[in-house]
């Protein structure tokens, strides 16, 4: 088996909470939203190996929440970039093997399941990559610049979650590229690269936590588990 890596990108600022806490670190169900993360992928295999990119002023915030929390899944911590691209491209860097594969994931998504990592790695294996996904449910209107606006079939369209999974070796070819401003995730940094992308189901359940709304609904969503 292929030695398996996660990067957990954990940048957010908690601005759209309207609070100074970084979202990352605010509680859910009694602990941080990180913790619960890093806790999806530990169940899912004790033998992954999980970096945790955050901005390099956080790191003391999230030192002291792990000794608040006692705390003590094996993680490697590395500062993040400036933007998401930059800071993949860190936790990837501390990757030294030419072999492997490799799951990106949000540090705010904190209800992924194994059965969802393990597709991901099993697909990645197989083809190369393996982005998550989950059909829209609602209608889909294209804006013009006019203002008026068309509708369009929403079944040919997808939203994007993580876990995004790769083969390591093409992923770190891939983030040889020069950052472009259209890069809003892994895969389309991989797709750039030439490397085609194989979508796997998501889940609904796996949302990321940005909003206050959000934060009630995964307050709910562990009472709910528990």
């Amino acid at each position: 088996m292929r030695n398996r890596y996660v990067i957990i990108v954990a940048g957010g600022s908690g601005s759209r909470m309207g609070v100074t806490m970084p979202k990352q670190f605010l509680p859910i169900g009694g602990l941080p939203i990180l913790m619960h993360t890093i806790r999806r992928f530990r169940v899912y295999s004790s033998a992954v190996q999980i970096l945790v990119v955050l901005p390099a002023e956080q790191i003391p915030v999230w030192e002291a929440l792990c000794r608040q929390y006692q705390f003590e899944e094996p993680v490697l911590v590395i500062p993040g970039g400036k933007t998401r691209f930059q800071s993949v491209r860190n936790g990837l860097e501390q990757i030294r093997a030419a072999d492997g594969l490799v799951a990106v994931h949000d540090g705010v998504r904190p209800f992924v399941t194994p059965e969802l990592i393990r597709s991901g790695f099993e697909t990645a294996d197989r083809t190369g990559s393996a982005v998550a996904c989950v059909p829209l449910k609602d209608s889909v209107r294209l804006v013009q610049p006019d203002g008026s606006s068309l509708a369009v079939d929403r079944t040919s369209y997808r939203l994007i979650q993580t876990p995004q999974t790769f083969q390591l070796i093409l992923f770190k070819d891939a983030f040889r590229a020069s950052e472009q401003s259209f890069f809003t995730d892994c895969a389309s940094v991989v797709e750039y690269a030439g490397y085609p992308i194989t979508l796997i189901d998501g889940s609904y359940d796996n949302i990321k936590i940005t909003t206050p709304e959000d934060l009630e609904i995964s307050e709910q969503k562990l009472r709910s588990i528990e």
